[in-house]
């Protein structure tokens, strides 16, 4: 067993065994139950659920960057796919109506159906900033809606999203059910004493789960190997996209100011040396800024390959295609 985070009082919620313990386990569903019910601001009041398979969703650790899924059925027979997205990816709306169809085909029974479909809500609690420009925006919820009419043209599909770094509520400015289970997702790992706020029922069963020291050995050991992943997957995705960002951005730049430059006094012979000039630096700037976006691709791809990191993993995280990848 290591050393690591061991003055850590809870656990951390974005480990694959934190998620999985608070509202992946039978033993710890009225947590879940209270997070959906707060999500989904008391508008529909779930009762209980029924946890499902999620083999077919790919929930290995190694299998993609979202890993911690909770797929479950509440007492309506709606169905609810909740997931922990750690770090950005380049065709994440695509990804989302994806898993979608998986609750939604399963519904289909074996002989006559009618197609009567019951709800499918899918949940991405987001670990990075989804939407840019809107500073304070963190909660979204995304429907099918007729753009003439601007109404919901189908009110059975639901997209949840949460962005969590834009959550930034101090503990007396919590009022709500769902303010206090987003500070409790955004502050859990590095709280040392439980809040005032937090005192209803829920979260004594919360705060009783996420205290380490009440583990088992084995269980603590558990915790501290997902912990170790999920640092180092973030430290290795973190330096060499950095890095490789830092080195393609120069290059680009240097690359987009010679074309800009060459360009400009090709077009300023033609229509004035100084609006010449400033069209083609301009344009070599983006043309610069966009090659050094996909060097910076390749090198960290090429950097992840030789930390031996699946190449479909690396697809996903980078945008390029396994073919591009084998390439390097």
């Amino acid at each position: 067993m290591g050393t690591e985070g061991l003055q850590d009082r809870y656990i951390n919620p974005y480990t694959d065994f934190g998620f999985k313990l608070l509202f992946g386990t039978a033993m710890n569903k009225e947590l879940l139950i209270s997070f959906l019910n707060a999500l989904l601001l008391d508008r529909e009041v779930i009762k209980d659920v029924t946890y499902l398979n999620t083999e077919h969703l790919g929930t290995q650790e190694y299998d993609r960057r979202a890993i911690f899924d909770v797929y479950c059925e509440n007492d309506r027979g709606e169905k609810i796919l909740v997931e922990m997205q750690r770090g950005e990816q380049q065709f994440f709306k695509d990804r989302s109506v994806y898993y979608a169809t998986f609750p939604i085909r399963e519904q289909a029974p074996r002989g006559v159906w009618d197609y009567e479909l019951k709800c499918v809500y899918v949940v991405g609690i987001l670990n990075f900033r989804f939407v840019e420009g809107a500073p304070d925006h963190y909660h979204h919820e995304v429907k099918l809606v007729d753009l003439r009419t601007r109404e919901v043209f189908y009110d059975k599909l639901s997209f949840i999203y949460l962005e969590m770094p834009k959550f930034n509520k101090a503990e007396e400015e919590l009022t709500t059910m769902f303010d206090k289970w987003m500070f409790v997702l955004r502050n859990l790992a590095n709280l040392l004493e439980r809040p005032r706020a937090l005192q209803s029922r829920v979260f004594d069963r919360l705060f009783e789960a996420a205290e380490i020291a009440a583990f088992t050995p084995q269980r603590r050991s558990e915790y501290w190997e997902s912990l170790k992943n999920y640092r180092d997957w973030n430290n290795v995705l973190n330096t060499n996209i950095r890095k490789s960002h830092e080195r393609g951005l120069k290059e680009g730049l240097e690359e987009g100011l010679k074309k800009g430059m060459k360009k400009g006094m090709e077009e300023g012979l033609k229509a004035g040396m100084k609006q010449g000039m400033e069209a083609g630096m301009k344009q070599g700037r983006e043309e610069g800024l966009e090659q050094g976006r996909i060097d910076a691709k390749k090198e960290n791809a090429r950097n992840l390959k030789n930390l031996g990191i699946a190449t479909e993993v690396i697809s996903q995280a980078t945008g390029l295609s396994q073919k591009e990848i084998e390439e390097l």
